[in-house]
């Protein structure tokens, strides 16, 4: 009997010892998914800080590429502000107008020349009430030149007049001889501006005569500015030609 019980007890035992061994089998299994599931919820919270670092880093990046941008377009636009204003300035800094009064284009020629090789501004003196050939006729003693010729008072009304007349410093007046003077346009003009501290230069064309005291009844009838010595054009001279008396001056 006693090796009966001894069997039983051996048997229990073993019976017993191999279901402990299952319920730690099943213990270590349940810590071991704990754990895994902890490691798991630990590399999604790390991969989730690591998408927001970069989110952001992301987003200032872009916050600062577009304000570097906006300080390039604003320099890019002080600039073109800066190229304006330059040009503009150099516009204004001309200091030479050539004047010119013509009706058949012999002393627009010239005064294009001088213009041309001063780089000069130009400005056509166009009379309010433009001359009709009939007006030219000098055989006509009715007609409206030789009227006016005969008359030292008269003053033929002008179209437009010289903006900024103050920033020049040399004027070149040019004109053709009638009746061997300066049209009495030319007088209603140099009325109308004050050549103070200018010096002015007449020139004319004509077929024959010289610039003879036209000059110098403008320069009277003007009562301003310093008048120097005119040139006596036939019309067809080159700029070469018209140039080399300007540089001789």
């Amino acid at each position: 009997m006693d090796n009966s019980l001894w069997l039983l007890f051996y048997k229990t035992k073993k019976k017993a010892g191999i279901s402990m061994k299952k319920t730690i089998t099943l213990l270590l299994a349940v810590i071991l998914c704990f754990s895994l599931a902890g490691c798991g919820t630990s590399g999604s919270e790390n991969e989730k800080e690591q998408t927001t670092s970069e989110v952001q880093t992301t987003e200032q990046e872009t916050t600062e590429a577009i304000s570097t941008s906006q300080e390039n377009t604003e320099v890019s636009s002080e600039t073109d502000k800066t190229d304006s204003s330059e040009t503009l300035d150099e516009a204004e800094s001309n200091t030479t107008l050539v004047v010119y009064f013509s009706n058949t284009g012999n002393t627009k020629a010239i005064a294009e020349h001088i213009a041309n090789g001063l780089s000069a501004d130009i400005y056509e003196i166009i009379a309010k009430e433009p001359y009709t050939d009939a007006d030219l006729d000098y055989n006509d003693n009715n007609s409206r030149s030789t009227l006016e010729m005969n008359d030292p008072s008269a003053r033929p009304d002008i179209s437009g007049t010289v903006e900024n007349m103050e920033q020049y410093d040399t004027v070149y007046i040019g004109y053709p001889i009638w009746w061997g003077e300066a049209p009495r346009i030319l007088s209603t003009f140099v009325e109308s501006y004050d050549f103070t501290g200018k010096t002015v230069i007449p020139f004319c064309t004509s077929a024959s005569s010289g610039v003879g005291s036209s000059a110098d009844n403008l320069a009277e009838i003007a009562g301003t500015g310093d008048w120097i010595d005119g040139q006596r054009f036939s019309g067809s001279e080159s700029q070469d030609e018209v140039m080399e008396w300007v540089n001789g001056l």
